[in-house]
This record gives C-alpha cells, sequence and structure tokens, in this order.
C-alpha cells in the first residue's frame, strides 16, 4: 500500500468532509468522531461531489439527489443511486490523515 498525504486532521472538522485530489483523484476525506474515511469525490447517480454533502454516522449524502453512501464500503443506501462508489484506506499518522487511491 501507498499511503499519500491528503490533508491535516485539523482540515476537517467531525461530522464533514473535505475535498482533496491525490494524483489526479478526487477524493472526500471524511471525519466522524474517531473514524476517518475517504471515498470517491463523486456520486455515482450524477457528476456531483459527495464532499458537499451531508455526513452522518457512517454515511454521506449527495445534496443533488439526496443518494447516501455507506463511507465503510461505498454502497448505495437508496435511490436514485445504485452503485457504489470507491472506497479508499486511510491511517492518520502524525495530525495528518493519509490515503491509499491506488488501493479502492
Amino acid at each position: 500500500m501507498t499511503f499519500t498525504r491528503a490533508c491535516s486532521v485539523a482540515d476537517v472538522a467531525s461530522g464533514t468532509a473535505l475535498a482533496v485530489d491525490l494524483d489526479g483523484t478526487a477524493v472526500a476525506v471524511v471525519h466522524d468522531g474517531d473514524d476517518w474515511y475517504a471515498v470517491a469525490d463523486e456520486c455515482s447517480h450524477a457528476a456531483i461531489p459527495l464532499s458537499e454533502g451531508d455526513v452522518e454516522g457512517c454515511e454521506i449524502e449527495c445534496w443533488l439527489h439526496g443518494s447516501r453512501f455507506d463511507l465503510r464500503t461505498g454502497k448505495a443506501i437508496n435511490l436514485p443511486a445504485t452503485e457504489p462508489v470507491p472506497v479508499y484506506p486511510t491511517r492518520v499518522e502524525a495530525g495528518d490523515v493519509l490515503v491509499d487511491v491506488g488501493a479502492p
């Protein structure tokens, strides 16, 4: 696995997402309590950035049509989305959030 620094932990408040570009891959870094997630920053239903949606628990909602995705698996939870979004491994080291975009 090749982890790349995505952002500082201070950049993402709990219950929010941050859009980052990692080696040409648009990623939404999501912070929820003690948990960190990274998913492709595009709704599988429409080309809308998920990082602009609401985060609640282990889910992120696309702000345009309301599709929700499980941040742990990428699975679409409700319509109109039916396809999952890629999920990337994350870890926190020395105050930084690291993401491996090579392993969705």
